[in-house]
């Protein structure tokens, strides 16, 4: 990818956050992200939920404009055919468990205990990215995760393995692409196989630098100058940037980036924005005026 910094943006924005965008002609794809510096009294990251009541669903510029944030991407899975919508994985915010993990996905009458990539913020803000599993508004970790093949659940973790995540917020979707900053898609082990999740799409995705940087990262799809990436493609564009830990985000067409209420790209070609119910929020202080 040949990756520029997008000047035009940065320049209202803090020394700590700036934004990128990329091409590959021949792939091709366009993509965008976001270096977040992490921690920084000056920037906080937030999980949030969307505060329309009716249907639990906003647009990424509703969430921006209405949180009054500079940075905002789209969040986690949730149940497009249900009014109002649910949050399908974890969802926690200010230390309350909104919405539990997935516990259980069932392939072909074949059930496998889940434990499917989160991102969470621990203590002063720091960032951590691993598989979580959740019961009440207690949280755990699964390292490794399961080991799940189609039509071979892995039977061997119980809760003997579980260990206590402490994360004030935290967000599920998945899969994970990177772990020690090594390509580790756990597709697999996440349950993922038999949906569209590792086929070609438009992508949102989040990770974490050795430094404890975030990466927002969104890429088009479902166009001509930009067809999208497979979850190995996304893997490979977050290691490009400097991603120690990776995780996808829902894709498709709810993947939209907006920075200084700014739509950056171009949801399914266009301008318009599908209503999500969750994203991750970046509120920064005014930077001076150049």
């Amino acid at each position: 990818m040949n990756w520029q910094a997008v000047d035009s943006i940065n320049q209202h924005l803090p020394a700590g956050i700036r934004l990128y965008q990329g091409r590959n002609d021949s792939l091709p794809i366009n993509a965008w992200y976001v270096y977040i510096e992490e921690p920084d009294p000056d920037i906080r990251t937030r999980v949030v939920m969307s505060r329309d009541s009716t249907d639990n669903r906003e647009s990424i510029s509703d969430f921006a404009r209405n949180l009054g944030a500079c940075v905002v991407i789209n969040g986690g899975y949730f149940t497009m055919n249900l009014v109002p919508a649910r949050h399908a994985g974890l969802l926690k915010m200010e230390d309350r468990v909104h919405y539990p993990a997935t516990r259980r996905v069932t392939r072909k009458d074949t059930a496998y205990a889940t434990a499917r990539g989160t991102l969470g913020f621990l203590e002063g803000d720091r960032p951590d990215i691993s598989w979580a599993i959740s019961r009440g508004d207690s949280l755990f970790r699964l390292e490794p995760p399961y080991d799940h093949r189609p039509g071979k659940p892995d039977l061997s973790r119980d809760s003997t393995h579980w260990v206590s995540w402490p994360v004030r917020e935290a967000i599920s979707a998945g899969p994970v692409l990177v772990s020690e900053g090594k390509l580790n898609i756990t597709d697999n082990g996440e349950v993922f196989f038999g949906s569209s999740i590792p086929n070609t799409h438009p992508r949102s995705a989040v990770g974490i630098t050795p430094s404890g940087a975030l990466l927002l990262m969104v890429v088009d799809g479902r166009q001509a100058d930009s067809r999208g990436v497979d979850l190995r493609e996304l893997a490979t564009l977050m290691l490009e940037i400097g991603a120690f830990e990776a995780l996808n985000l829902d894709g498709g067409g709810s993947s939209a980036l907006v920075v200084n209420q700014t739509l950056i790209n171009r949801p399914v070609g266009g301008t318009f924005q599908r209503e999500v119910m969750s994203a991750l929020a970046v509120f920064c202080r005014p930077a001076p005026n150049p």
